[in-house]
């Protein structure tokens, strides 16, 4: 049975076609995979696990029925999720992945990873991620009001829109000495990631060796789904 991986689904309330996708995901297709692993993103937006939205106990509760069908479910913590944690994760029978993570796939190990880390040319991001990532950065926001976190999330969404169509095309990609780095520290010849919204495989060397980078594609118009096995 193959794996499935997923990654960039931004579900929103305002886009229901796309979380009716990713139900039906959940209770067809998956139900007869090994294992489904969710890179980031699964969220347009996260401002903490007491979100009491209707969305998220949707999700988790359709990813929780995988779960309980006996197929493992693999979340890893993308630029817009990344303050979901464990009381979410366990409601959703979700294992937590750090970010990067090495897993062992047809008896090759393969490193998996959001992709906004090797996106090392674009420093405004970098700065950004830096701040939101600092454990006290994080306390101070959880501990806001609910329609205070809501109204921020809103906030960054649009500079977010902004700082993309400002930026130069070329650094909103991955650069490929971080890429080159990221897989020799972890010893793989093949990396999988989202992000960057630009599905492919790439083949290139890597110290005399072929390696390869597959590009997860993202769910804003339709369902991207890659299968392994």
């Amino acid at each position: 049975m193959p794996t499935l991986f997923i990654s960039d689904l931004h579900l929103d309330p305002r886009r229901p076609h796309i979380v009716d996708l990713y139900t039906e995901l959940l209770a067809g297709e998956a139900r007869r995979a090994d294992a489904l692993y969710v890179l980031g993103d699964l969220f347009e937006a996260w401002i903490g696990d007491d979100d009491d939205a209707e969305l998220p106990a949707r999700v988790a509760a359709a990813t929780r029925a995988l779960r309980e069908a006996g197929v493992p479910v693999y979340f890893m913590r993308g630029n817009r999720d990344f303050l979901l944690g464990e009381d979410y994760a366990a409601r959703a029978g979700m294992t937590l992945l750090a970010d990067p993570a090495v897993i062992e796939l047809d008896g090759e190990r393969v490193l998996l990873t959001h992709g906004d880390t090797l996106c090392t040319d674009d420093a405004d991001y970098q700065k950004f991620r830096t701040l939101v990532r600092d454990p006290r950065w994080q306390r101070q926001f959880l501990a806001k009001p609910l329609a205070e976190r809501r109204a921020f999330a809103a906030q960054a969404r649009g500079e977010s829109r902004k700082h993309t169509s400002a930026a130069k095309p070329e650094i909103m990609d991955v650069n490929q000495d971080a890429v080159a780095a990221a897989m020799r520290a972890h010893g793989v010849r093949k990396l999988i990631h989202g992000h960057t919204h630009r599905p492919a495989t790439h083949h290139f060397d890597l110290d005399g060796h072929t390696a390869e980078r597959i590009v997860l594609g993202d769910w804003y118009e339709q369902d991207s789904v890659l299968r392994i096995g």
